[in-house]
């Protein structure tokens, strides 16, 4: 798997495995863990060392699935990014919720924490107390944030006592505000890794220039939206998928190449 390096030295695969929905969305749903686990570990198999989870999903159910499928993997060959809710940014809080999300996926230390989305009702410097005391104990390797504007980004550099090493945000060939609003710019200039979540929504694969692309060199679309993400300098993308065949094929995306006329044409795709 193609790896960018972070600026802390780290290594960071450019495609991840989302999870959310897996083991509930805004509830817990419990009616599908085997196949679920089973899944997580066959994807871990294929090459998705990267994991991105979050207390979020399923109320942390997911967080537990993802645990599980984890222990039959040496620790080191995981890369595993979890979330704090917005509503657990307060010191205190944000301790008590790092310790429930190391206890469901049954590991030491996550490699990446991010704040899940920003909370205008808690500074930001009390959040990054605790973030700052948690990654010099060793619980949390890298720190990161997701959903944050270039402001809140710069605020959080100042207060990180480490790197700031990714900015999480929704990121497709549909939804385009991180290069409209300068984010992406942002990120690239200061080696600031972009994690597009949601790669594969707003339509994308039904979008006539997209299907054409794909006609053109025997991909799929995904593959398309897919390749068109990681061939960006700082960017990495994170597709959900339960469909093992899809899944594969997104890792099959990272060799695709795509020419000049193909990007030119992508980047002129809009909704």
């Amino acid at each position: 798997m193609k790896t960018l390096t972070l600026n802390d030295g780290g290594r960071l695969p450019v495609l991840g495995l989302g999870t959310w929905q897996m083991g509930g969305g805004r509830s817990r749903d419990y009616s599908r863990d085997e196949e679920m686990t089973a899944l997580i570990r066959d994807a871990i198999e294929m090459g998705y060392t990267h994991i991105d989870t979050a207390e979020l999903y399923g109320v942390g159910h997911c967080e537990e699935l993802v645990g599980r499928a984890m222990q039959d993997f040496a620790r080191e060959e995981i890369f595993l990014t979890t979330k704090v809710l917005a509503d657990n940014l307060r010191y205190d809080d944000l301790l008590r919720a790092l310790d429930g999300s190391l206890e469901r996926l049954q590991t030491d230390f996550a490699d990446m924490y991010l704040i899940h989305w920003p909370n205008p009702e808690v500074p930001l410097e009390e959040t990054f107390r605790a973030l700052n005391r948690v990654a010099a104990e060793g619980r949390v390797k890298r720190i990161g944030v997701s959903n944050f504007d270039v402001a809140l980004l710069r605020q959080a550099q100042e207060l990180c006592e480490t790197p700031v090493v990714t900015d999480q945000v929704r990121y497709n060939l549909y939804t385009r505000e991180p290069e409209q609003n300068g984010l992406l710019r942002y990120c690239q200039e200061n080696s600031i890794v972009l994690t597009a979540y949601s790669p594969l929504k707003d339509g994308v694969m039904q979008n006539e220039t997209v299907q054409a692309v794909a006609r053109k060199h025997g991909a799929t679309a995904a593959q398309v939206a897919v390749r068109w993400l990681t061939r960006q300098p700082q960017v990495v993308t994170i597709p959900m998928s339960t469909n093992r065949d899809h899944m594969r094929q997104n890792i099959e995306a990272l060799t695709l190449a795509l020419d000049e006329e193909d990007v030119q044409r992508l980047n002129q795709v809009s909704n």
